[in-house]
């Protein structure tokens, strides 16, 4: 007989569980931003889950954590130096991709800045191999 109730041992069987699973995400076509029907694993679904943060502005939705997303907009169309948003910008990158238990780190970064459009490019760490992300392209949302 155990001293603790067994709905405490299964809860906790139920956490490593989902600690040692392998990522899963429906895949998307990155040039039309459609959903193909497919489910991905593993690299391809990170790479997927880092695309989607990356288009997706923290704070606005409520379906999402506030954990989720990036503030790049903070940044687009405020006269701030180049070496400002250069800084920023890869912080707000580290940021918002630390929140993925699969994600190590990032490299290789640079950001540039035309106009209203941010374009950052960099290498992905992650505990299934690197991710090369070149020219995302994130713009400031016009008013509706």
């Amino acid at each position: 007989m155990s001293l603790l109730p067994t709905y405490i041992e299964d809860d906790e069987e139920l956490e490593q569980q989902e600690e040692s699973q392998t990522p899963k995400e429906y895949e998307i076509d990155f040039k039309t931003g459609q959903l193909t029907g497919n489910i991905v694993e593993g690299l391809e679904a990170i790479k997927i889950w880092i695309w989607l943060v990356l288009q997706t502005p923290r704070y606005r939705y409520y379906v999402y954590t506030w954990d989720y997303g990036n503030e790049f907009e903070d940044l687009i169309g405020q006269g701030y130096t180049e070496e400002y948003i250069e800084a920023e910008t890869q912080r707000m990158t580290e940021d918002c991709l630390s929140v993925n238990e699969n994600i190590q780190g990032i490299s290789d970064f640079s950001v540039s800045m035309e106009s209203d459009v941010l374009t950052v490019s960099f290498v992905v760490n992650t505990i299934y191999g690197d991710i090369e992300i070149k020219d995302q392209q994130i713009a400031k949302p016009t008013a509706a």
